[in-house]
């Protein structure tokens, strides 16, 4: 095997070993902490909630919808918001590199998901948060947590 071929693998190992999936009271905790709650109008609950149809709360989540792909936690994506080094005409609005948001360190996550919001479509940009948690009790993504 080509040592290039051998650095890349190694590479994921690593990065696999850096993700995360978290509880809920976890995630709600930490997000609590990046002044999610309220942010934008916006809930704890409905992040939560959109952190979980988006991920499952795993930091190495990563899907393939085309020509771009969704990153981490809140499933940033890579022509909008993030560089992959993969989709053509990438915005990199956040200015991060895609792979930063699939280790246990949420915080560019969770910067990057306030940028997000700031735009004119606010959380009606996440799919899964318009198809699972808009205009729903949300109430049982931060039950029971201590917050």
């Amino acid at each position: 095997m080509k040592p290039i071929a051998i650095a890349f693998l190694l590479g994921l190992l690593v990065l696999k070993s850096e993700a995360r999936v978290y509880s809920k009271c976890e995630l709600a905790s930490a997000l609590k902490r990046g002044g999610m709650a309220g942010y934008h109008g916006i809930t704890l609950a409905n992040w939560m909630c959109l952190a979980y149809y988006e991920s499952g709360y795993n930091t190495a989540a990563v899907n393939n919808n085309g020509p771009s792909r969704d990153y981490g936690i809140f499933q940033i994506n890579s022509y909008w918001w993030c560089n992959d080094g993969k989709t053509r005409g990438s915005k990199n609005a956040c200015g991060i590199s895609c792979s930063s948001l699939l280790n246990n360190d949420i915080s560019n996550d969770i910067a990057c998901a306030k940028r997000v919001v700031r735009d004119p479509q606010g959380i009606n940009a996440w799919v899964a948060w318009r198809n699972h948690c808009k205009g729903r009790d949300l109430s049982r993504f931060v039950s029971g947590c201590k917050l």
